[in-house]
């Protein structure tokens, strides 16, 4: 029944293409996708009463292709059904070609398949494909700088991707098989100097694909694109990238035996730090968007790399949480950037009083990224530093406070006086539609946050209420701290050519390959010498 995972959304891809140019059939293609994540619901019901295994094909066992869904892999199932359907009713006022449909569809396919798939080479050639089509839509407006930065977004991601094809041959190599199981079985017996290598290469490419420091720029890059369409820049943000942290997660259980968590903390505590130095930096709103969802990556990947329960719990339902809240503001700053016709966030002025319906969102959606009470980022980040200690724990406190001052530079979009020019400008109704229902499921995830864990990833969690109060304290502390850091720091042209410096910092397509070198190079090292 799996197959019909992936080919659904496929389905539905066609569909859209032969008829897409009638509103009314796109209505239907809405509903049918509503209807599709009805049934990735019941596909993860069915994964809380044991794994589903389908074998495509007459093939059995290691010979043939087969998807494999536990309850982890299912919830992400879930969660791509319901992002694309958010993403489906955004655009749905949107002039978009037949094309631009397909290929969203298709898009979700494919990364539904990576999802549920346990081969190395289906996953390679899942990811090559998801690449491509990512690719032709980055670059659908075919202006001149949609088309350079795609066919630079293509080029490094094939530059990655050989790190991966040469570290499936080399397991292939040792083991004689691609699935993942059978091949962490045969790893478990073989000497840990034999290993060093094809981890490293596995490790490096999905390190590329998860945009962890120093192989973050490409992100940033594409997702602050001029002309690329709303729903693409936030499904990259919010879905894409978290395929590439799933992946990393079951390629450190194949590892087990080498697999290095110490390296890992440490590069996700330096992705956060420089994600949130960069973000703050920006003026260009897409742009701190995609360096704040750079720093939350780190946060996913220190949590993942601290071996304790609660922090692997939280990080996992983390990379949930931040698909929603981040997605929620990635098409909020889309509306914008439609009413004002700019990004820049200097320029935008008045939101609250212009469009009361935006304002409250954008309120709603910073309430979850900063880690609110009643919201579902406080929840995962509350179980995410429930594991780490004294020194990492105070570190993330430190990224927290600058996640909190990129969450003040984009509130401060609401006050001031609003530029008569645009009165009267609001958000269309599907487009209203699609982020109030993600704030809503913001919100729902906080209260019910730690049930929702036990249901997604069956980890029995809870609060306790001194460690709350701690945090709300800790919390509160750090919002006066940022409301100080902005008015008297941030704010104003005292440090503008500092942090003009900060923004012109990018790597060229020379840079990103010399970045993905060294990144190898490094784990290499620290793998092999440093164990």
């Amino acid at each position: 029944m799996l197959t019909y995972y992936v080919l659904a959304p496929v389905v539905i891809a066609v569909f859209l293409y032969l008829f897409s140019s009638n509103k009314t059939n796109r209505i239907i293609a809405i509903v049918l996708q509503a209807i599709f994540a009805g049934f990735a619901f019941y596909l993860l019901l069915l994964t809380r009463q044991g794994d589903v295994v389908t074998s495509v094909g007459s093939y059995r066992g290691l010979l043939g292709i087969t998807l494999w869904a536990d309850t982890m892999a299912a919830s992400f199932v879930l969660l791509t059904a319901i992002l694309f359907l958010v993403a489906a009713i955004y655009s749905l006022h949107e002039e978009n070609s037949k094309l631009f449909w397909l290929l969203m569809f298709i898009w979700e396919g494919l990364l539904i398949g990576i999802f549920l798939s346990r081969d190395f080479f289906n996953v390679f050639v899942l990811a090559e494909v998801a690449t491509v089509v990512v690719a032709i839509l980055l670059m659908y407006d075919k202006s001149k700088r949609n088309i350079f930065d795609g066919l630079v977004f293509l080029m490094a991601n094939t530059v990655g991707i050989q790190f991966y094809l040469f570290g499936i041959g080399y397991v292939y190599m040792l083991t004689g098989v691609l699935d993942m199981q059978a091949a962490a079985s045969i790893i478990a017996f073989l000497d840990r100097e034999s290993l060093i290598l094809p981890y490293a290469l596995l490790i490096t490419a999905i390190a590329f694909k998860a945009a962890v420091i120093p192989l973050y720029s490409w992100l940033p890059k594409v997702q602050g694109m001029p002309r690329a369409p709303d729903a693409v820049a936030a499904l990259l943000a919010g879905l894409h990238v978290k395929s590439a942290i799933f992946l990393f997660i079951r390629f450190q259980d194949v590892f087990a035996p080498i697999a290095s968590e110490n390296l890992f903390l440490v590069v996700g505590l330096v992705t956060a730090i420089i994600g949130v130095v960069m973000a703050v930096s920006q003026v260009d709103i897409k742009l701190l968007l995609a360096y704040s969802s750079t720093a939350q990556i780190g946060l996913i990947i220190a949590g993942l790399s601290i071996n304790d329960p609660g922090s692997y719990a939280g990080s996992l339902y983390h990379m949930i949480s931040h698909a929603l809240y981040k997605v929620a503001l990635f098409l909020i700053a889309g509306v914008l950037i439609r009413i004002y016709g700019t990004r820049d966030m200097r320029k935008i002025t008045g939101i609250f009083k212009r469009d009361k319906l935006i304002g409250v969102a954008i309120i709603l959606a910073i309430l979850g990224v900063t880690g609110a009470p009643l919201f579902n980022g406080n929840v995962s980040k509350y179980f995410i530093m429930s594991g780490a200690d004294y020194v990492v724990n105070s570190l993330m406190i430190l990224i927290n406070l600058g996640t909190i001052l990129v969450a003040i530079r984009f509130a401060a979009m609401l006050f001031g006086k609003p530029d008569e020019t645009y009165i009267g400008k609001k958000a269309d109704k599907s487009s209203a539609v699609a982020i109030y229902f993600l704030c809503t499921l913001c919100f729902l995830g906080g209260l019910f946050g730690e049930r929702l864990i036990g249901f997604l990833f069956e980890f029995d969690l809870a609060m306790s209420p001194y460690g709350y109060i701690q945090k709300i304290i800790t919390l509160a502390a750090s919002w006066v701290v940022g409301l100080l850091l902005y008015k008297y720091v941030l704010s104003g042209n005292k440090n503008a050519v500092f942090f003009g410096r900060i923004r012109a910092i990018d790597l060229n397509f020379r840079g990103i390959c010399f970045s993905i070198a060294a990144f190898f190079a490094v784990t290499l090292a620290v793998v092999g010498f440093l164990g």
